[in-house]
């Protein structure tokens, strides 16, 4: 099963692609990695798009689309993949999807978690990280994971905060490519759910993120097995 997952910044995206990982056993791809791993092992594509971000410059489709497709062409991938935080726009996503056709690869399911802005701006700059394991869910601004002062709700371990959790205008920032439904992130989902309508696939899930974790994975597990 191919999947596409998407949810803005704070709707708990990165909680329930690691679920769908676990339960389905597929690979949980993130674009942030491939580019990491490319670059550390002195691809040819890798080396490419070194020399964009090392002007900090953003690193082109026709770079970043061919090192996804390759990391899509893996072994561990033949059984399905799950692909998250990518494609970000409208011009990514008819890439991405011509590009699969000439592979002959479809994206099967798209997910997405939907989620007010300011209520997902609040759970970012709520969220607290223990130092023991950042898989340990704290966040001062929802009531069921909320931390014991400034200790881990489930280990006692110290909390801290990422310095890009508290900054307000980077947090508007990605939200504004997010809820872009012209060109941005929401434009490239509705073009997916353009292909739903017209040829049938992918299969669309669209999940409540307001809810808790617990709620939310188990409405994905109920309708991924329902496909």
């Amino acid at each position: 099963m191919n999947i596409l997952l998407f949810g803005p910044n704070g709707s708990g995206k990165g909680t329930q692609g690691a679920i769908i990982k676990e339960k389905q056993g597929v690979p949980h791809i993130e674009t942030g990695v491939i580019f990491r791993e490319n670059i550390s092992g002195g691809t040819e594509l890798g080396e490419k798009a070194r020399a964009y971000i090392d002007k900090g410059e953003l690193v082109p489709d026709e770079i970043t689309i061919p090192m996804v497709l390759d990391r899509l062409k893996k072994p561990d991938c033949i059984s399905g993949w799950l692909l998250d935080g990518f494609p970000r726009n409208l011009a990514q996503a008819v890439s991405l999807n011509k590009a699969l056709d000439n592979e002959g690869m479809s994206v099967d399911v798209l997910i997405e978690i939907n989620l007010d802005r300011e209520i997902a701006k609040k759970r970012i700059m709520g969220r607290r990280i223990c130092v023991n394991d950042n898989n340990h869910p704290n966040n001062i601004n929802i009531e069921a994971i909320k931390p014991n002062g400034d200790r881990c709700r489930i280990c006692g371990g110290l909390l801290k905060t990422r310095e890009d959790d508290q900054d307000e205008s980077a947090i508007d920032k990605r939200h504004e490519i997010y809820f872009d439904s012209k060109q941005g992130t929401m434009a490239a989902i509705n073009f997916f759910k353009d292909l739903s309508e017209n040829n049938g696939s992918p299969s669309v899930i669209e999940l409540d993120g307001k809810k808790g974790v617990g709620e939310v994975t188990d409405e994905l597990m109920k309708k991924l097995a329902d496909l």
